[in-house]
C-alpha cells in the first residue's frame, strides 16, 4: 500500500519539526522538493526532517532532500535530519550526503543538540 505523500510542519521553543511521510521517489520528488523547500527557508533557525514516515526513498528524493538542505543554508537556516530508516541511512552514506546532512536517532536528540549549538 501506497502512502499519499505529505509534509506537516510544527514549531516548538527552537526548532521547526517536520514531518515527511510517503515514498520520495520520482514520482512525487516534485512535491517534496517543493514543500521541502518552503518548509527549509521558515524563519527558524534550526529546521528537523523527520523522515520515520519514509518507507522508500530513490534519487530523486535524495535530490529533494538536497535541494530542501541547500534552500535552508541559502537562507541561513541549519537543516538536519532525525529518525532517518536504515535503507535511507546506507544511501547517505553511500553517497556521502551524510557528510552534508548530519542525521540524529530522535527528533529530541535533534532539537536538543541544535539547542545546545546555539547556546554555545
Amino acid at each position: 500500500m501506497t502512502v499519499e505523500p505529505s509534509v506537516s510542519a510544527s514549531t516548538s521553543e527552537s526548532c521547526r519539526i517536520v514531518q515527511v511521510s510517503g515514498d520520495m521517489d520520482y514520482a512525487n520528488a516534485p512535491f517534496f522538493r517543493h514543500r521541502l523547500a518552503q518548509e527549509a527557508t521558515q524563519s527558524q533557525l534550526f529546521v528537523v526532517l523527520d523522515l520515520s514516515a519514509v518507507p522508500f526513498c530513490d534519487s530523486a528524493g535524495l535530490n529533494a532532500l538536497l535541494w530542501a538542505w541547500r534552500q535552508a543554508e541559502n537562507a541561513g537556516t541549519v537543516l538536519v535530519l532525525a529518525c532517518v530508516p536504515p535503507k535511507l541511512q546506507r544511501m547517505l552514506a553511500m553517497t556521502q550526503v551524510d557528510t552534508l546532512l548530519r542525521a540524529y536517532s530522535t527528533t529530541a536528540a535533534a532539537e536538543a543538540k541544535l539547542t545546545a549549538t546555539r547556546e554555545a
